[in-house]
């Protein structure tokens, strides 16, 4: 009798564990990729998914509205999504919203790729940032074809590399490979029911709640494996960025890296002509190792960097040599040149502010001819130290014989000598000197 009870039991327990649905999550997470795919965008991200469970979170949904953004960028979000035991969802929402460029990939790369209706998805070509761009109107014919044939074959080199990449994504979750590899290489676009005709993304979707219920019992590859997907009662949880995400993608803003460069170019250099003055170089090595650390997370030129580095460099000779302002002016030009190129124009959401880059210049400028009219203002000025400033000063006669004697001045004893006879108390002015003796002359006898 012990025996089919114990065989009952264990009967019942199987029988629950088989109808058991095999995720028991209670969340679906939302995170909201809206701006460009950079290094904020991508920590953020990647810790969000890293940090989900699959005993507590059902879904990821990243809801993107993005013109793209950086390839490194692209390619950490990408790794994490392929490797997260917990089903990544793309939705482009809402209606208006985009997935341009990075924003493909990363929906190709997606268990579940949706869009809201009145959304587009597309134009994936790859940006080449940097490089020597062909220049046809300079140099010769056979140096043109020469540059051209170079520029051609890197473009290939960084299209077919995208078409490849896109290509396996489209292979993992089962989409059109052939529109992704056209979206690469001809930028292809498609309206969200163009794009669900065509088999790119799953689902149409007015909104999140209607995603889960569509997307419910669907069977997506995650983490290399096929799972049923239970979403139809998962609790909706919206995780905005934090603070570690803003401040990262302040200090990434080309704008902000630019101006914390020159304060703290400028604050070390107020600190080194002034030193213990302590202020200007604390902040100036705060803001300036700021600034490295997020130059070092965005695309830039350096031969622009190094530019605006000289152009910083010969204003401030200008200020200390006195060129007459040929320093001063090439300085300036360099600045600018290099500002303009420090930054590649074509980095979707990380080119520089022409206002910031006239506003800096004009703000070095200025801070240069303040200088300048407080060296000119100080070198009218009397001389109060050194052999010079004796000259002129007023003493009296100590002791005196014949045409030499001693004076004091300025509570110093000097040998003086005089054309005109003088006595001990005579007060004396210094007209000269002559080595270690005073030549001087008598303001009034004693």
């Amino acid at each position: 009798m012990m025996r089919v009870r114990a065989a009952t039991v264990v009967m019942v327990m199987a029988m629950t564990l088989c109808t058991m649905p095999a995720n028991a999550a209670e969340r679906a997470v939302v995170l909201d990729v809206d701006g460009v795919i950079g290094p904020a965008m991508a920590d953020y991200v990647v810790r969000e998914v890293g940090a989900a469970a699959p005993a507590e979170v059902g879904l990821i949904v990243l809801r993107m509205n993005t013109p793209g953004g950086l390839d490194t960028s692209m390619r950490q979000m990408i790794s994490a999504i392929l490797a997260s035991p917990v089903p990544v969802a793309t939705f482009v929402a809402p209606s208006g919203a985009r997935a341009a460029s990075a924003g493909t990939y990363i929906a190709y790369a997606s268990a579940v790729a949706a869009m809201a209706p009145g959304t587009n998805i597309g134009a994936a070509t790859p940006v080449q940032l940097g490089g020597n761009p062909l220049l046809p109107d300079s140099g010769s014919e056979k140096q043109q074809n020469k540059n051209a044939e170079q520029t051609d074959t890197e473009t290939r080199k960084a299209v077919n590399d995208a078409v490849a990449y896109i290509r396996s994504l489209a292979t993992v979750n089962g989409r059109n490979a052939d529109w992704a590899a056209e979206a690469v290489r001809s930028a292809a676009s498609l309206p969200a029911s163009e794009a669900l005709g065509l088999h790119v993304i799953d689902a149409i979707a007015a909104d999140i709640p209607d995603l889960l219920r569509q997307i419910d019992g669907r069977t997506a590859v995650v983490d290399g494996k096929p799972q049923r997907l239970a979403t139809a009662g998962l609790t909706i949880v919206k995780v905005p960025a934090d603070w570690r995400t803003e401040l990262l993608g302040l200090v990434t803003d080309p704008n902000v890296a630019f101006i914390l460069m020159l304060i703290g170019v400028y604050g070390l250099i107020l600190e080194f002509f002034n030193p213990g003055a302590f202020a200007p170089g604390l902040i100036g090595a705060i803001s300036l190792l700021v600034a490295l650390y997020a130059l070092a997370l965005v695309p830039i030129n350096y031969a622009g960097a190094a530019l605006v580095l000289i152009g910083i460099a010969l204003m401030v000779a200008e200020a200390h040599i006195g060129a007459f302002g040929a320093l001063g002016v090439g300085g300036i030009a360099a600045f600018v040149i290099g500002a303009l190129m420090m930054f590649p124009a074509r980095a979707s959401g990380f080119a520089l502010s022409g206002a910031v880059v006239i506003g800096a210049a004009v703000g070095s400028a200025a801070l240069l001819l303040l200088v300048l009219a407080a060296l000119l203002r100080s070198r009218k000025r009397p001389v109060v130290t050194g052999a010079e400033a004796l000259i002129g000063a007023a003493g009296e006669a100590i002791a005196w014989q014949d045409g030499d004697g001693r004076v004091r001045v300025n509570g110093e004893v000097w040998l003086a000598r005089s054309d005109a006879p003088l006595a001990a108390g005579s007060r004396v002015k210094i007209i000269g000197r002559e080595g270690l003796v005073l030549r001087v002359e008598a303001i009034r006898p004693a």
